[in-house]
């Protein structure tokens, strides 16, 4: 296996049982010359340290009340004697605990209580080494010394605490970026479900219409004269063809990308398209621009399907002798194209069959495109469908 690039390598961190293990060894360490100082020097100053570092197990939790603990014993230290003990060590400690793991506000404070502490201390411990040692320079030394670990521990908790925000906050960034992208995938597989259930109704409305026509027409034909049966027999297998090549190509969209795509229907196919209508059996009397406007692709899939669902329920609901009329037209003031398809029959009379989920395709399609349709019964008798959609 390859060895790890240093750039590539994460930084080694202790986990929730290290740090506590960590805070205990500490604690521990620290307290180790504690109990012998008690017992053969002082054991007033053995109370002391102990109360100064035993807090220290907590720091984690709750440094904020381990930073007033452990502040709270060095004040009492400074009243009762004038020589620092190895339980100060417990201070920057403390001070590094709640500049990295409190509020901005909290860790501000500590920084002016060390600092004023690092004051105290001074005066304190060069008094009690002899008067004589209070001079300016004693005291400008003595307290940059003791001022300088507070500083260093208060900057080193800040930068951690600054440090883990911006990693907080990265990791943040990247889920929502990744729920986001979640969110988009499924809202594109929903569009494009929508958009091959669209266009398998169309399909499949439109081919089985034309084959129930057909077949329907056949059967009566058949009872008077069967040699008229042949062409209804024609157009129903080159529909049923038609539409079977029409599915196969949508289910080969699914299954691979790959999959060889037929080129999607244009304006110019709306004459095939009528002339199969004619072929099935509908009159249908087409006022079709000339030349036919150019528009893009999804505007003249869009057209296409139109008129190739209302096709579809003229064969449905019409009725027989009904004649449906197929109009494309550009309108230059609007500038959108005007597809309508209307007819005289019986079609808004009768029930709803189907049409109304037809029609839901068609709104869906029309306001992709931001366009709109309207549709309903047509003055005069008949229904209409028209749709405006923006070039």
């Amino acid at each position: 296996m390859a060895r790890r690039t240093r750039a590539n390598r994460q930084p080694w961190r202790l986990g929730p049982r290290g740090e506590r293990w960590f805070d205990v060894g500490l604690t521990v360490a620290l307290l180790l010359p504690v109990l012998p100082y008690a017992l053969v020097v002082d054991a007033r100053d053995g109370v002391l340290m102990l109360a100064q570092i035993v807090p220290l197990l907590v720091r984690r939790r709750h440094p904020v009340a381990v930073f007033a603990a452990v502040a709270v014993g060095c004040g009492i230290q400074a009243l009762l004697t004038d020589y620092p003990l190895w339980s100060q060590a417990a201070f920057p400690i403390a001070t590094y605990s709640i500049a990295r793991y409190a509020a901005p506000l909290w860790s501000r404070a500590a920084l002016v209580v060390g600092l004023a502490g690092a004051g105290i201390a001074t005066f304190r411990w060069l008094n009690g080494f002899g008067a004589q040692l209070l001079s300016v320079e004693n005291v400008v030394a003595y307290y940059t010394t003791i001022a300088l670990f507070v500083v260093v521990a208060w900057t080193l908790g800040t930068l951690g605490r600054t440090r883990q925000a911006y990693v907080d906050a990265l990791v943040e960034r990247g889920e929502r970026l990744q729920r986001e992208a979640t969110q988009q995938a499924a809202l594109a597989a929903m569009e494009e479900r929508h958009r091959i259930a669209r266009e398998m109704h169309d399909v499949v409305a439109h081919g089985l219409t034309t084959i129930v026509v057909q077949a329907d027409g056949a059967r009566a034909a058949a009872r008077h004269d069967p040699s008229v049966t042949d062409p209804a027999f024609a157009t129903i297998a080159a529909t049923g063809r038609e539409a079977i090549a029409e599915l196969r190509r949508m289910l080969g969209l699914l299954r691979a990308e790959e999959a060889p795509i037929a080129p999607q229907p244009r304006l110019a196919d709306l004459v095939p398209l009528v002339e199969e209508a004619r072929a099935a059996g509908t009159p249908v009397r087409a006022d079709l621009a000339d030349p036919l406007p150019q528009v893009s692709d999804g505007v003249a899939l869009t057209a296409y399907r139109i008129v190739q669902e209302a096709l579809s329920n003229v064969r449905k609901h019409a009725g027989p002798g009904a004649t449906a009329t197929v109009a494309i037209d550009l309108d230059p003031a609007s500038g959108s194209i005007v597809v309508a398809v209307t007819d005289d029959g019986r079609g808004a009379a009768t029930p709803d069959d189907g049409r109304g989920l037809g029609l839901t395709g068609m709104r869906e399609r029309v306001a992709a495109h931001d366009g709109t349709l309207s549709t309903g019964p047509a003055s005069g008798g008949g229904f209409a469908v028209c749709a405006r959609i923006p070039l």
